[in-house]
């Protein structure tokens, strides 16, 4: 395992810059494994919702992981107020890095990760298979 610390700076949106960082450098295939630091906008989809909920912060990232595919990211977020409630959820577009966000991404060399819409689920789920396969 080859683990990629990275760091991201204020105003940079979590998901997209993630989702650039593993097609640019990472083949389009990679996994969070471990992320945190604080946000000044939160947006997640909560358990079976519709839509995302919006949050404005400031919030302090507890966790974060999840997959990276060329097709789009798969994170879950768990994310804590000032008060120190936690909420957490699927993580969308939106949440906007407030000081830092320190993240270790693995990437997956021989593999290609892509999304299809699974007939039992009815959402675009993980498809893995070995490259050149």
């Amino acid at each position: 395992m080859n683990p990629r610390p990275i760091r991201l700076a204020p105003g940079n949106d979590l998901r997209r810059a993630l989702e650039q960082e593993a097609l640019a450098n990472m083949g389009g295939a990679a996994f969070v494994l471990a992320g945190i630091g604080s946000l000044s906008a939160v947006c997640l989809r909560f358990a079976a919702a519709e839509v995302a909920t919006h949050l404005t912060g400031p919030y302090e990232i507890l966790s974060l992981c999840g997959s990276l595919s060329a097709d789009g990211a798969h994170l879950h977020m768990s994310v804590a107020d000032a008060a120190g409630q936690v909420v957490g959820g699927h993580v969308g577009y939106g949440n906007l890095i407030r000081t830092t966000a320190e993240i270790v991404l693995v990437a997956l060399p021989g593999w290609q990760l892509s999304r299809a819409v699974d007939a039992a689920t009815g959402y675009r789920e993980l498809q893995v298979k070995r490259r050149g396969r």
